[in-house]
């Protein structure tokens, strides 16, 4: 009975979870001229080719692209150069390094975003030059993906053996190239997983690039915008192929953890 009733318990939460989703792809394939969301009027796909003719959403998902890529960059660079300062600090420096560093995942994101206009705002009042545009954004993103990047590197850096970057020294390796040859492809599996997090973050942001947008679209800022105005059925085919993209992503950072487990245990 309880194993029964524990069943029974989890298929109701997924259900809860993914059944608007599901709902939402299979309308997306609705062959309807209005924006009904519960008479089925047959298959179609022709809201998948109206969505990739329309030019407001192509700039979007270019400007959002854009965006993933450098800040996903950007942030694995420094999130690892972070975490390797941070790993090789004390007991106490690094228990104040890690709360700082985890307080920005816990805050708000509306405080956040609203933070960031502000900083960017008075940094023109003071130096000049536009305030908010693709550069706000992305410097917006950098900041809020480093944590995750912090977090996925520091347990790498943690379960690998110190004595062999000492020992690649005492062998004749110069510290920068004993870096690149031995501490790097211990902690790869890390940096790809933090890296692939920062990018999958950065496309679903809302919140944070509203606030640091200025006159720049992203795909979810355009699509809040169509809601305001209509709820046309492409919002549907837009949702299933952000959906579909995030969910491969996730799929390919949960097979690359599992493999690297596989491999420690062996």
């Amino acid at each position: 009975m309880k194993k029964a009733a524990a069943r029974f318990y989890t298929f109701l939460m997924f259900l809860f979870l993914y059944a608007p989703i599901l709902v939402l792809i299979v309308f997306s394939f609705n062959d309807t001229e209005t924006a009904s969301r519960t008479v089925w009027s047959g298959f179609s796909l022709k809201w998948y080719e109206k969505l990739f003719e329309d030019r407001l959403i192509l700039e979007a998902l270019r400007n959002t692209l854009i965006i993933a890529v450098v800040a996903a960059a950007a942030s694995t660079v420094l999130g690892t150069m972070a975490a390797i300062g941070i790993n090789s600090m004390k007991h106490l420096p690094k228990r104040v390094m890690m709360n700082i560093t985890n307080f920005p995942m816990v805050n708000p994101e509306i405080v956040t975003g609203v933070s960031m206009m502000l900083l960017f705002v008075f940094a023109v009042g003071i130096f000049g030059g536009r305030s908010l545009g693709m550069a706000s954004i992305i410097a917006a993103h950098i900041t809020f993906c480093l944590p995750y990047v912090i977090l996925q590197v520091l347990p790498k850096l943690r379960q690998m053996d110190e004595s062999l970057f000492e020992a690649a020294q005492d062998l004749g390796c110069p510290p920068v190239k004993a870096f690149f040859k031995v501490v790097l492809p211990e902690i790869m599996p890390g940096i790809v997983t933090g890296m692939i997090m920062a990018f999958t973050l950065s496309i679903d942001d809302f919140v944070i690039s509203y606030f640091t947008s200025g006159t720049t679209q992203t795909l979810p800022i355009y699509i809040y915008s169509m809601t305001r105005k209509r709820v046309s059925p492409e919002i549907n085919a837009l949702s299933t192929v952000l959906f579909a993209a995030v969910m491969a992503l996730l799929i390919v950072v949960n097979v690359r953890t599992a493999k690297t487990r596989t491999n420690e245990k062996a």
